[in-house]
């Protein structure tokens, strides 16, 4: 592995994954917030693990007020059903740490503030595993105008390990190091990850 950084990321030394910056997550909004206002369109989260810092991140962002629709905060499993409308099947399987749960946060977050897209974040901060899911264990999902929804784990450039998974037949990606560093790790991914979605609609 070289020194040098890789898409603004320093490169992983001696097995310690680099903390993300305040003006990584600064710059993954600014993007987000400028491509929504050429697209002429808004957004809506829904967070678990993170808690509201991906809405945070784009209400820090001038003209923010211009897209940003609102955040639901489902930190505990019933509210994802109470506040995002996740029926209460998938809550209990494949459970809320899932591509089912992360999929259906985000059409819920969408349908209730009307925004165009929206992103939802769910998983395993730490520092202990919750039942088959270990540490690092995060799922993003996105609703898009067209009505179009996917999920996928978390898997950023450079901050991320590859792990086994209880039921899963090879290894998956795993976000590394401790609980707030997973929380800041996730939260300029998902900003980076709907830039790129946004992006791609405004070039055809």
């Amino acid at each position: 592995m070289t020194d040098a950084a890789v898409n603004g990321v320093p490169p992983v030394k001696d097995g310690v994954f680099p903390p993300v910056t305040d003006r990584e997550i600064a710059c993954a909004a600014e993007k987000l917030v400028k491509n929504l206002a050429a697209a002429g369109q808004t957004v809506a989260t829904c967070e678990s693990l993170t808690a509201g810092l991906v809405a945070a991140s784009i209400a820090q962002v001038p003209g923010a007020s211009q897209v940003l629709r609102g955040g639901l905060v489902t930190y505990q499993t019933d509210t994802k059903h109470i506040l995002a409308g996740v029926n209460e099947a998938i809550l209990d399987d494949p459970g809320p740490v899932s591509s089912c749960c992360a999929k259906a946060m985000a059409i819920g977050a969408r349908q209730t503030t009307g925004a165009d897209w929206a992103v939802s974040l769910t998983g395993v901060a730490g520092p202990e595993p919750v039942g088959i899911h270990p540490v690092g264990e995060v799922w993003i999902g996105m609703a898009f105008p067209t009505g179009r929804r996917f999920a996928a784990r978390a898997r950023p450039e450079g901050r991320h390990r590859w792990g086994m998974v209880l039921g899963a037949d090879k290894p998956v990606p795993l976000v590394d190091g401790d609980r707030n560093h997973i929380r800041r790790v996730v939260t300029c991914y998902a900003l980076s990850l709907l830039a790129e979605q946004v992006a791609q609609t405004l070039h055809g």
